[in-house]
């Protein structure tokens, strides 16, 4: 049975000269991927005008609430008390976000409940992604 756990939050978008714009973001978790954590942002925050998901591991957003953290297109770390950086990378460029850190751990500990941290079946979530990436499903 799919489980999906759905949080609003809340970012600032920092731009190159500095300034905060905010943007709405949904935090998505599905027990279907249980390793995995999605960021969705609305279709009028992106630039062609489609709504943009970006999809990383739980492991570095629990690893980035406490730490400097990731690699490759994600990044995250913890700048102050209250607040996380999110560093998202793609071809067209970088985007620097803030999110609250509460609201961050709120979710990630909503995550565990759905599936618990060393309860993912990694299995089956290797499968469905071998499958994903031959064209199989």
């Amino acid at each position: 049975m799919d489980t999906t756990f759905e949080q609003p939050a809340r970012a600032r978008l920092i731009t190159a000269e500095n300034q905060e714009l905010p943007v709405p973001a949904t935090l998505r978790y599905s027990s279907t991927d249980p390793l995995a954590v999605c960021v969705d942002f609305p279709p009028e925050v992106s630039l062609d005008g489609r709504g943009v998901t970006w999809t990383f591991a739980r492991a570095l957003l629990e690893q980035g609430l406490s730490g400097p953290a990731g690699g490759g297109d994600v990044h995250l770390w913890p700048y102050g008390r209250a607040t996380t950086v999110v560093e998202f990378h793609s071809p067209f460029g970088l985007a620097l976000l803030q999110f609250d850190t509460p609201a961050l751990r709120r979710f990630l500990l909503g995550t565990y409940a759905v599936v618990g941290a060393g309860e993912e079946d990694l299995e089956e979530a290797v499968e469905q992604g071998l499958s994903a990436l031959f064209g199989s499903v």
